[in-house]
Protein backbone atom coordinates (compact mmCIF):
# COMPACT_ATOMS: atom_id res chain seq x y z
CA UNK A 1 0.00 0.00 0.00
CA UNK A 2 2.99 2.16 0.59
CA UNK A 3 4.39 1.43 -2.82
CA UNK A 4 0.89 2.31 -4.19
CA UNK A 5 1.15 5.47 -2.53
CA UNK A 6 4.23 6.22 -3.78
CA UNK A 7 3.02 5.98 -7.53
CA UNK A 8 -0.19 8.08 -6.77
CA UNK A 9 1.71 10.99 -5.67
CA UNK A 10 2.37 11.36 -9.37
CA UNK A 11 -0.61 10.51 -11.19
CA UNK A 12 -3.77 8.32 -8.91
CA UNK A 13 -5.58 6.66 -12.27
CA UNK A 14 -2.56 5.72 -13.25
CA UNK A 15 -1.92 3.32 -10.52
CA UNK A 16 -4.71 1.52 -12.11
CA UNK A 17 -2.32 0.29 -14.87
CA UNK A 18 0.35 -1.58 -12.50
CA UNK A 19 -2.95 -3.60 -10.50
CA UNK A 20 -3.79 -4.52 -13.98
CA UNK A 21 -0.75 -5.75 -14.78
CA UNK A 22 -0.13 -7.50 -11.53
CA UNK A 23 -3.57 -9.23 -11.64
CA UNK A 24 -2.84 -10.06 -15.50
CA UNK A 25 0.31 -11.67 -14.51
CA UNK A 26 -0.78 -13.32 -11.27
CA UNK A 27 -3.27 -15.51 -12.67
CA UNK A 28 -1.25 -16.07 -15.99
CA UNK A 29 1.36 -17.59 -13.99
CA UNK A 30 -0.58 -19.30 -11.92
CA UNK A 31 -2.60 -21.18 -14.78
CA UNK A 32 0.66 -21.47 -16.81
CA UNK A 33 1.64 -23.71 -13.56
CA UNK A 34 -1.85 -25.68 -13.81
CA UNK A 35 -1.55 -26.26 -17.29
CA UNK A 36 -0.56 -29.39 -18.77
CA UNK A 37 -0.05 -29.05 -22.34
CA UNK A 38 2.95 -27.02 -23.53
CA UNK A 39 -0.09 -25.36 -25.38
CA UNK A 40 -2.17 -24.52 -22.19
CA UNK A 41 0.47 -22.83 -21.25
CA UNK A 42 1.88 -20.61 -24.39
CA UNK A 43 -1.97 -19.37 -24.08
CA UNK A 44 -1.83 -17.96 -20.93
CA UNK A 45 1.97 -16.39 -21.59
CA UNK A 46 0.76 -14.65 -24.71
CA UNK A 47 -1.68 -13.49 -22.55
CA UNK A 48 0.69 -11.58 -20.30
CA UNK A 49 2.83 -10.70 -23.26
CA UNK A 50 -0.36 -9.24 -25.41
CA UNK A 51 -1.96 -7.58 -21.83
CA UNK A 52 1.07 -6.11 -20.66
CA UNK A 53 2.89 -5.11 -24.24
CA UNK A 54 -0.18 -3.47 -25.22
CA UNK A 55 -0.25 -1.44 -22.31
CA UNK A 56 2.97 -0.27 -23.12
CA UNK A 57 2.15 0.26 -27.04
CA UNK A 58 -1.13 2.38 -25.99
CA UNK A 59 0.55 4.79 -23.97
CA UNK A 60 4.19 5.16 -25.49
CA UNK A 61 4.23 3.95 -28.90
CA UNK A 62 1.08 4.71 -30.49
CA UNK A 63 1.76 8.37 -31.03
CA UNK A 64 5.42 7.28 -32.63
CA UNK A 65 3.61 4.59 -34.87
CA UNK A 66 0.54 6.47 -35.97
CA UNK A 67 2.90 9.16 -36.82
CA UNK A 68 5.29 7.43 -38.71
CA UNK A 69 2.37 5.35 -40.78
CA UNK A 70 0.20 8.97 -41.52
CA UNK A 71 4.06 10.22 -43.05
CA UNK A 72 4.19 6.39 -45.26
CA UNK A 73 0.77 7.25 -46.21
CA UNK A 74 0.97 10.85 -47.20
CA UNK A 75 4.69 10.61 -49.54
CA UNK A 76 2.63 7.37 -51.02
CA UNK A 77 -0.50 9.71 -51.83
CA UNK A 78 -3.14 7.53 -49.74
CA UNK A 79 -5.64 9.82 -48.08
CA UNK A 80 -5.68 7.52 -44.78
CA UNK A 81 -4.62 8.97 -41.54
CA UNK A 82 -4.75 7.67 -38.05
CA UNK A 83 -5.49 9.70 -35.39
CA UNK A 84 -3.22 11.37 -32.75
CA UNK A 85 -4.22 10.64 -28.93
CA UNK A 86 -3.10 12.89 -26.27
CA UNK A 87 -2.18 10.60 -23.36
CA UNK A 88 0.29 11.25 -20.20
CA UNK A 89 2.82 8.63 -20.68
CA UNK A 90 2.49 6.68 -17.65
CA UNK A 91 6.09 6.97 -15.60
CA UNK A 92 8.03 4.17 -15.33
CA UNK A 93 5.72 1.85 -17.15
CA UNK A 94 8.61 0.71 -18.93
CA UNK A 95 10.64 -0.92 -16.02
CA UNK A 96 7.86 -2.30 -13.79
CA UNK A 97 6.29 -3.88 -17.45
CA UNK A 98 9.38 -5.65 -17.92
CA UNK A 99 10.07 -6.75 -14.79
CA UNK A 100 6.72 -8.38 -14.58
CA UNK A 101 7.49 -9.75 -17.94
CA UNK A 102 10.50 -11.65 -16.61
CA UNK A 103 8.26 -13.21 -14.08
CA UNK A 104 5.97 -14.35 -16.26
CA UNK A 105 8.60 -15.48 -18.63
CA UNK A 106 10.58 -17.66 -15.85
CA UNK A 107 7.46 -19.42 -14.68
CA UNK A 108 6.32 -20.13 -18.15
CA UNK A 109 9.93 -21.77 -18.37
CA UNK A 110 10.44 -23.37 -15.24
CA UNK A 111 12.63 -21.07 -13.59
CA UNK A 112 10.29 -20.05 -11.06
CA UNK A 113 7.31 -21.25 -8.86
CA UNK A 114 4.29 -19.10 -9.79
CA UNK A 115 3.59 -17.27 -6.40
CA UNK A 116 0.26 -17.62 -4.58
CA UNK A 117 0.44 -14.73 -2.26
CA UNK A 118 -1.29 -11.72 -4.27
CA UNK A 119 0.41 -9.48 -1.64
CA UNK A 120 3.81 -10.07 -1.91
CA UNK A 121 3.58 -10.31 -5.52
CA UNK A 122 2.25 -6.95 -5.75
CA UNK A 123 5.04 -5.67 -3.90
CA UNK A 124 7.12 -7.52 -6.05
CA UNK A 125 5.91 -5.42 -9.18
CA UNK A 126 5.51 -1.92 -7.06
CA UNK A 127 8.13 -1.89 -4.69
CA UNK A 128 8.85 2.11 -4.23
CA UNK A 129 12.54 1.72 -4.40
CA UNK A 130 12.41 0.41 -7.96
CA UNK A 131 9.42 1.01 -9.20
CA UNK A 132 10.04 3.97 -11.44
CA UNK A 133 13.49 3.50 -12.66
CA UNK A 134 14.86 0.55 -11.95
CA UNK A 135 16.70 -1.64 -11.20
CA UNK A 136 14.76 -4.00 -12.97
CA UNK A 137 14.79 -7.17 -10.65
CA UNK A 138 14.05 -10.45 -11.08
CA UNK A 139 11.45 -12.74 -9.36
CA UNK A 140 13.94 -15.04 -8.75
CA UNK A 141 16.19 -12.76 -6.71
CA UNK A 142 13.54 -10.07 -5.20
CA UNK A 143 10.05 -12.04 -4.51
CA UNK A 144 12.21 -14.51 -1.97
CA UNK A 145 13.39 -11.47 0.31
CA UNK A 146 9.76 -10.37 0.87
CA UNK A 147 9.21 -14.00 2.73
CA UNK A 148 12.30 -12.87 5.16
CA UNK A 149 11.96 -11.54 8.16
CA UNK A 150 13.89 -8.03 8.37
CA UNK A 151 15.00 -6.79 11.71
CA UNK A 152 16.93 -3.67 11.86
CA UNK A 153 20.52 -3.75 10.95
CA UNK A 154 23.29 -0.83 11.95
CA UNK A 155 25.35 -2.26 9.06
CA UNK A 156 22.41 -1.76 6.81
CA UNK A 157 21.45 1.48 7.58
CA UNK A 158 24.94 2.99 7.22
CA UNK A 159 25.88 1.54 3.96
CA UNK A 160 22.14 2.45 2.40
CA UNK A 161 22.81 6.05 3.35
CA UNK A 162 26.55 6.06 2.16
CA UNK A 163 25.23 4.93 -1.38
CA UNK A 164 21.80 7.02 -1.01
CA UNK A 165 24.62 10.37 -0.48
CA UNK A 166 26.70 9.53 -3.16
CA UNK A 167 23.76 9.00 -5.48
CA UNK A 168 21.96 12.29 -4.31
CA UNK A 169 25.67 14.26 -4.59
CA UNK A 170 25.93 12.80 -8.27
CA UNK A 171 22.22 13.64 -9.36
CA UNK A 172 21.81 17.32 -8.01
CA UNK A 173 25.51 18.27 -7.38
CA UNK A 174 26.67 17.16 -10.79
CA UNK A 175 23.82 16.22 -13.14
CA UNK A 176 21.38 18.70 -12.71
CA UNK A 177 23.99 21.52 -12.74
CA UNK A 178 25.22 20.86 -15.80
CA UNK A 179 21.83 19.45 -17.42
CA UNK A 180 21.53 23.65 -17.59
CA UNK A 181 24.31 23.70 -20.43
CA UNK A 182 23.49 20.62 -21.84
CA UNK A 183 19.71 21.76 -22.07
CA UNK A 184 20.37 25.11 -23.47
CA UNK A 185 22.80 24.28 -26.30
CA UNK A 186 20.45 20.92 -27.42
CA UNK A 187 17.44 22.66 -27.32
CA UNK A 188 18.83 24.81 -30.54
CA UNK A 189 22.00 23.35 -31.33
CA UNK A 190 22.26 25.70 -34.66
CA UNK A 191 22.67 28.87 -32.81
CA UNK A 192 26.45 27.27 -31.18
CA UNK A 193 29.64 26.77 -33.15
CA UNK A 194 31.66 23.83 -32.71
CA UNK A 195 33.57 24.46 -29.62
CA UNK A 196 29.32 24.49 -27.38
CA UNK A 197 28.63 21.46 -28.89
CA UNK A 198 31.43 19.41 -28.11
CA UNK A 199 31.09 20.73 -24.12
CA UNK A 200 27.24 19.97 -24.12
CA UNK A 201 27.50 16.61 -25.58
CA UNK A 202 30.34 15.79 -23.24
CA UNK A 203 28.61 17.04 -20.74
CA UNK A 204 25.66 14.89 -21.72
CA UNK A 205 27.23 11.75 -21.45
CA UNK A 206 28.36 13.19 -17.70
CA UNK A 207 25.02 13.49 -17.17
CA UNK A 208 22.84 10.97 -17.71
CA UNK A 209 25.57 8.99 -16.13
CA UNK A 210 25.46 11.00 -12.85
CA UNK A 211 21.60 10.95 -13.01
CA UNK A 212 20.57 7.84 -13.96
CA UNK A 213 23.57 6.02 -11.47
CA UNK A 214 22.13 8.73 -8.98
CA UNK A 215 18.86 7.35 -8.99
CA UNK A 216 20.24 3.39 -8.52
CA UNK A 217 22.17 4.15 -5.66
CA UNK A 218 19.48 6.30 -4.07
CA UNK A 219 16.80 3.39 -4.59
CA UNK A 220 19.43 0.29 -3.78
CA UNK A 221 20.80 2.20 -0.69
CA UNK A 222 17.18 3.17 0.14
CA UNK A 223 16.01 -0.61 -0.07
CA UNK A 224 19.20 -1.13 1.51
CA UNK A 225 18.10 0.38 4.48
CA UNK A 226 14.68 -1.79 4.91
CA UNK A 227 17.09 -5.17 4.55
CA UNK A 228 16.63 -5.82 0.83
CA UNK A 229 19.25 -6.07 -1.43
CA UNK A 230 18.65 -5.33 -4.94
CA UNK A 231 21.01 -5.85 -7.89
CA UNK A 232 23.92 -3.79 -8.73
CA UNK A 233 22.81 -1.65 -11.87
CA UNK A 234 26.31 0.68 -13.10
CA UNK A 235 29.96 -0.47 -12.60
CA UNK A 236 31.37 2.79 -13.39
CA UNK A 237 30.87 2.50 -17.52
CA UNK A 238 33.73 4.80 -18.29
CA UNK A 239 35.88 3.37 -17.49
CA UNK A 240 35.16 0.26 -20.16
CA UNK A 241 37.67 -0.99 -22.75
CA UNK A 242 35.58 -2.02 -25.25
CA UNK A 243 32.09 -1.28 -25.84
CA UNK A 244 30.94 -4.80 -25.16
CA UNK A 245 32.42 -4.41 -21.52
CA UNK A 246 30.85 -1.11 -21.47
CA UNK A 247 27.08 -2.52 -21.82
CA UNK A 248 28.19 -5.26 -19.39
CA UNK A 249 28.92 -2.21 -17.03
CA UNK A 250 25.87 0.38 -18.09
CA UNK A 251 22.28 -0.17 -17.02
CA UNK A 252 23.25 -3.99 -16.22
CA UNK A 253 19.62 -4.69 -15.10
CA UNK A 254 18.64 -3.86 -18.47
CA UNK A 255 21.47 -5.15 -20.46
CA UNK A 256 21.23 -8.67 -19.05
CA UNK A 257 17.07 -8.30 -19.38
CA UNK A 258 17.62 -8.32 -23.02
CA UNK A 259 20.23 -10.97 -23.42
CA UNK A 260 18.13 -13.39 -21.74
CA UNK A 261 15.12 -12.74 -22.64
CA UNK A 262 15.56 -11.60 -26.59
CA UNK A 263 19.00 -12.03 -27.54
CA UNK A 264 19.15 -15.82 -26.43
CA UNK A 265 15.86 -16.57 -27.47
CA UNK A 266 16.51 -15.57 -31.03
CA UNK A 267 19.44 -17.85 -30.92
CA UNK A 268 22.50 -15.62 -29.67
CA UNK A 269 25.44 -16.82 -30.60
CA UNK A 270 25.03 -20.26 -31.37
CA UNK A 271 23.56 -19.43 -35.23
CA UNK A 272 25.46 -18.77 -38.25
CA UNK A 273 27.37 -15.40 -38.61
CA UNK A 274 25.01 -13.91 -40.44
CA UNK A 275 22.55 -14.67 -38.03
CA UNK A 276 24.01 -13.92 -35.79
CA UNK A 277 24.84 -10.37 -36.62
CA UNK A 278 21.15 -10.19 -37.61
CA UNK A 279 20.30 -10.95 -33.24
CA UNK A 280 22.98 -8.61 -32.05
CA UNK A 281 21.24 -5.88 -34.44
CA UNK A 282 17.62 -6.66 -33.56
CA UNK A 283 18.31 -6.44 -29.79
CA UNK A 284 20.30 -3.15 -29.65
CA UNK A 285 17.59 -1.70 -31.91
CA UNK A 286 14.52 -2.97 -29.48
CA UNK A 287 16.35 -1.50 -27.13
CA UNK A 288 16.70 1.62 -28.58
CA UNK A 289 13.60 1.62 -28.93
CA UNK A 290 12.48 0.85 -25.62
CA UNK A 291 14.41 3.83 -24.45
CA UNK A 292 11.42 6.32 -26.34
CA UNK A 293 9.38 6.63 -29.14
CA UNK A 294 11.27 8.60 -31.83
CA UNK A 295 13.97 7.70 -34.77
CA UNK A 296 16.78 9.17 -32.62
CA UNK A 297 16.71 6.39 -29.98
CA UNK A 298 16.32 3.78 -32.50
CA UNK A 299 19.30 4.90 -34.30
CA UNK A 300 21.12 5.03 -31.13
CA UNK A 301 20.53 1.51 -30.14
CA UNK A 302 21.47 1.06 -33.90
CA UNK A 303 24.34 2.57 -33.83
CA UNK A 304 25.81 0.81 -30.86
CA UNK A 305 24.84 -2.66 -32.13
CA UNK A 306 26.72 -1.75 -35.17
CA UNK A 307 29.38 -0.70 -32.75
CA UNK A 308 29.77 -4.08 -31.13
CA UNK A 309 29.67 -5.96 -34.50
CA UNK A 310 32.92 -3.67 -35.45
CA UNK A 311 34.54 -4.57 -31.84
CA UNK A 312 33.64 -8.56 -32.70
CA UNK A 313 35.47 -7.71 -36.05
CA UNK A 314 38.35 -6.42 -34.90
CA UNK A 315 38.78 -8.88 -32.33
CA UNK A 316 38.92 -11.57 -34.53
CA UNK A 317 41.17 -10.29 -37.58
CA UNK A 318 43.54 -7.53 -35.94
CA UNK A 319 43.49 -9.76 -32.91
CA UNK A 320 47.07 -8.77 -32.06
CA UNK A 321 45.87 -4.68 -31.38
CA UNK A 322 43.22 -5.92 -29.37
CA UNK A 323 45.21 -8.34 -26.73
CA UNK A 324 47.82 -4.71 -26.91
CA UNK A 325 44.40 -2.75 -26.30
CA UNK A 326 42.98 -4.60 -23.40
CA UNK A 327 46.24 -5.60 -21.64
CA UNK A 328 49.07 -3.36 -22.44
CA UNK A 329 48.96 0.61 -19.73
CA UNK A 330 49.08 2.45 -22.50
CA UNK A 331 46.55 0.23 -24.67
CA UNK A 332 44.02 0.59 -22.09
CA UNK A 333 44.20 4.08 -21.79
CA UNK A 334 43.76 4.11 -25.54
CA UNK A 335 41.00 1.84 -25.67
CA UNK A 336 38.81 3.32 -22.59
CA UNK A 337 39.18 6.95 -24.40
CA UNK A 338 38.16 5.82 -27.84
CA UNK A 339 35.36 3.53 -26.14
CA UNK A 340 34.12 7.00 -24.35
CA UNK A 341 34.58 9.06 -27.70
CA UNK A 342 32.33 6.64 -29.67
CA UNK A 343 29.84 6.19 -26.72
CA UNK A 344 29.71 10.19 -27.07
CA UNK A 345 29.00 10.12 -30.57
CA UNK A 346 25.89 7.81 -30.21
CA UNK A 347 24.84 9.82 -27.10
CA UNK A 348 24.01 12.95 -29.90
CA UNK A 349 21.23 10.77 -31.12
CA UNK A 350 20.06 10.02 -27.44
CA UNK A 351 20.09 13.64 -26.71
CA UNK A 352 19.16 15.51 -29.99
CA UNK A 353 15.64 16.37 -30.06
CA UNK A 354 15.23 15.33 -33.98
CA UNK A 355 17.95 13.33 -36.48
CA UNK A 356 17.97 16.70 -38.27
CA UNK A 357 19.44 18.17 -35.17
CA UNK A 358 21.73 15.26 -34.33
CA UNK A 359 22.87 15.45 -37.61
CA UNK A 360 23.91 19.07 -37.16
CA UNK A 361 25.60 18.52 -34.43
CA UNK A 362 27.44 15.46 -35.54
CA UNK A 363 28.96 17.84 -38.67
CA UNK A 364 29.42 21.21 -36.86
CA UNK A 365 31.51 19.62 -33.88
CA UNK A 366 34.72 21.26 -35.72
CA UNK A 367 33.41 24.49 -36.51
CA UNK A 368 34.14 28.11 -35.41
CA UNK A 369 37.77 26.65 -34.56
CA UNK A 370 38.68 30.56 -33.55
CA UNK A 371 36.21 30.74 -30.85
CA UNK A 372 38.50 28.58 -28.82
CA UNK A 373 41.15 31.49 -29.05
CA UNK A 374 38.84 33.84 -28.04
CA UNK A 375 38.24 32.59 -24.68
CA UNK A 376 41.20 33.95 -23.19
CA UNK A 377 40.21 37.57 -24.25
CA UNK A 378 36.55 37.20 -23.13
CA UNK A 379 38.06 36.18 -19.48
CA UNK A 380 40.17 39.38 -19.67
CA UNK A 381 37.14 41.70 -20.62
CA UNK A 382 34.84 40.34 -17.98
CA UNK A 383 32.42 38.45 -20.95
CA UNK A 384 30.98 35.27 -20.54
CA UNK A 385 33.63 32.48 -22.06
CA UNK A 386 30.69 30.08 -22.05
CA UNK A 387 29.32 31.91 -24.75
CA UNK A 388 26.08 32.49 -22.38
CA UNK A 389 25.53 28.62 -22.47
CA UNK A 390 23.40 28.62 -19.46
CA UNK A 391 26.29 28.36 -17.08
CA UNK A 392 27.97 31.28 -14.75
CA UNK A 393 31.69 30.70 -14.79
CA UNK A 394 31.09 30.27 -10.90
CA UNK A 395 29.01 26.78 -11.55
CA UNK A 396 31.36 25.80 -14.65
CA UNK A 397 34.48 25.69 -11.92
CA UNK A 398 31.84 23.75 -9.37
CA UNK A 399 30.89 21.32 -12.49
CA UNK A 400 34.49 20.54 -13.06
CA UNK A 401 35.83 20.34 -9.56
CA UNK A 402 32.50 18.05 -9.08
CA UNK A 403 33.13 15.70 -12.44
CA UNK A 404 36.97 15.22 -11.30
CA UNK A 405 35.88 14.14 -7.81
CA UNK A 406 33.76 11.29 -9.35
CA UNK A 407 36.57 10.60 -11.66
CA UNK A 408 38.95 10.22 -8.29
CA UNK A 409 36.64 8.40 -6.34
CA UNK A 410 34.85 5.91 -9.39
CA UNK A 411 38.34 5.18 -10.77
CA UNK A 412 39.41 4.11 -7.22
CA UNK A 413 36.83 1.58 -6.75
CA UNK A 414 36.29 1.08 -10.34
CA UNK A 415 36.28 -2.98 -8.88
CA UNK A 416 33.75 -2.71 -6.56
CA UNK A 417 30.74 -0.80 -5.46
CA UNK A 418 31.12 2.58 -3.99
CA UNK A 419 29.79 0.77 -0.04
CA UNK A 420 32.42 -1.92 -0.10
CA UNK A 421 35.40 0.31 -1.19
CA UNK A 422 34.18 2.49 1.67
CA UNK A 423 33.88 -0.28 4.17
CA UNK A 424 37.87 -1.31 3.17
CA UNK A 425 38.29 2.18 4.48
CA UNK A 426 39.68 3.71 7.87
CA UNK A 427 36.45 4.51 10.50
CA UNK A 428 37.71 8.28 9.97
CA UNK A 429 37.96 8.28 6.05
CA UNK A 430 34.82 6.80 6.02
CA UNK A 431 33.49 9.42 8.34
CA UNK A 432 34.78 12.04 6.67
CA UNK A 433 33.85 11.12 2.80
CA UNK A 434 30.21 10.98 3.81
CA UNK A 435 30.54 13.95 5.99
CA UNK A 436 32.47 15.87 3.00
CA UNK A 437 29.78 14.37 0.39
CA UNK A 438 26.95 15.72 1.96
CA UNK A 439 27.96 18.90 2.98
CA UNK A 440 29.16 19.46 -1.24
CA UNK A 441 25.29 18.21 -1.86
CA UNK A 442 24.00 20.99 0.19
CA UNK A 443 25.96 23.25 -0.65
CA UNK A 444 26.10 22.84 -4.16
CA UNK A 445 23.14 21.26 -4.92
CA UNK A 446 20.81 21.95 -7.62
CA UNK A 447 17.68 21.87 -5.69
CA UNK A 448 15.05 22.69 -8.99
CA UNK A 449 12.49 20.26 -10.41
CA UNK A 450 15.13 18.65 -12.74
CA UNK A 451 13.23 15.15 -12.78
CA UNK A 452 15.34 12.04 -13.43
CA UNK A 453 16.32 11.99 -17.27
CA UNK A 454 14.74 8.01 -17.09
CA UNK A 455 11.52 8.81 -15.83
CA UNK A 456 10.03 9.40 -19.21
CA UNK A 457 10.86 5.80 -19.68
Amino acid sequence: MASYYFYMAWEVSYALLILFSTVVDYVSAIQMEKATTQTGKKKWLWASLVSNLGLLFTFKYFNFFSDSLNALFQSTGLSLEIPYHELLLPVGISFYTFQTLSYTIDVYRGDKKAERHFGIFALYVSFFPQLVAGPIERSTRLLPQFFEQKNIQYQDISDGFKQVAWGFFKKVVIADRVALLVNQVYASPESYPGFPLILATFFFAIQIYCDFSGYSDIAIGTARMMGFRLMENFRKPYFAKSIGEFWGRWHISLSTWFRDYVYIPLGGNRVSDKRWMLNIMATFTISGLWHGANWTFIIWGALNGAYLLAEKSVHKHWKSYWDWSQSKRFGKLWAIGLTFLLTCFAWVFFRAETISDAWYILTHLGSNPGYILSLPRDLVMERSFLFNLGLREYEFCVALCSIFLLSIVDWKSRNETIVDWLNEKGFYFRGGFVYTVVMLTLMFGQFGNQAFIYFQF
